[in-house]
């Protein structure tokens, strides 16, 4: 009995696996992913444009770091990673029921969950690559002038694992979604640039019901006592609550994910 256990287990990550490799390399070769590639490369644009224009300015030089920290920050934060989150993430599954792939991807001898699973990992893992490109050349050229300040590093490595927790969050959370929302797009829009965006201005522990609540709860603290757009009308929750409760949305909607896409019985359009 415990042999056969421990072959199914062995199976079941054998397929997740498998799923994962070959949905990395198509997802990385897709029209889709090429486009938000170029979405994500603004963040690139907006730091030349900051540089070049402090650059022939006479007027009092503000910070690379502080220009990180509020502006590009904010626009990855609070737009692209829910935009890349939200359609990556609805498309694990929607994507295989309008390209009618469903009933082939269901009939191998593929464990559901492990379909979802390693279908998850694979485009989480082209998100934060995406992220990861745009804020590592966005630091780099906004901070060029001051790259053997060593501190600064320690801000970047905590922006990007707020990142990555908030790609793998929203991402579960949209994945959830798309099993059982044909129009799965345009409530997470709403989501995202509604209730994620309004409710973390909320006063007391409303705003802890918003995702960007703990991860806002997680980020450094302005530097040089500069005001932080990041963390205005914002009371954090503790850096090991925001950690445990990222992880628990996270699991709590993979695992209904993975519950939804076994049951539900999928009816194709013609």
């Amino acid at each position: 009995m415990d042999m056969k256990i421990k072959e199914k287990i062995a199976f079941f990550f054998t397929s997740m696996r498998n799923v994962f490799s070959f949905f990395l390399r198509l997802g990385l070769k897709t029209k889709k992913t090429k486009i938000f590639y170029l979405l994500s490369f603004l963040p690139i644009l907006m730091a030349l444009i900051i540089k070049f224009s402090q650059v022939f300015s006479n007027g009092r030089q503000i910070e690379g770091i502080f220009i990180f920290s509020n502006m590009i920050m904010v626009f990855y934060l609070q737009f692209l990673i829910l935009i890349l989150a939200l359609f990556f993430g609805t498309s694990v599954c929607s994507e295989e029921v309008e390209g009618k792939t469903l009933t082939y991807l269901v009939t191998r001898p593929i464990p559901k969950p492990a379909f979802i699973l390693g279908k998850y990992s694979a485009y989480t893992l082209i998100v934060i690559l995406m992220v990861a490109v745009g804020v590592i050349f966005s630091f780099v050229i906004l901070n060029v002038d001051n790259l053997l300040d060593f501190s600064r590093y320690k801000i970047f490595l905590r922006y990007m694992a707020v990142l990555t927790l908030g790609i793998l969050c929203y991402s579960s959370f949209f994945m959830f979604i798309g099993t059982f929302l044909k129009r799965s797009i345009l409530f997470g829009l709403i989501f995202s640039f509604g209730w994620e965006n309004v409710v973390q201005y909320f006063p007391g522990s409303t705003q802890r019901f918003a995702i960007v609540h703990y991860l806002k709860s997680l980020l450094p603290p302005s530097s040089g006592g500069r005001f932080s757009f990041l963390l205005f009308r914002l009371e954090p929750s503790s850096p090991g609550m925001s950690i445990f409760m990222l992880f628990l949305i996270t699991g709590i909607f993979l695992v209904l994910s993975c519950v939804v896409f076994s049951l539900k019985e999928y009816i194709l359009d013609d």
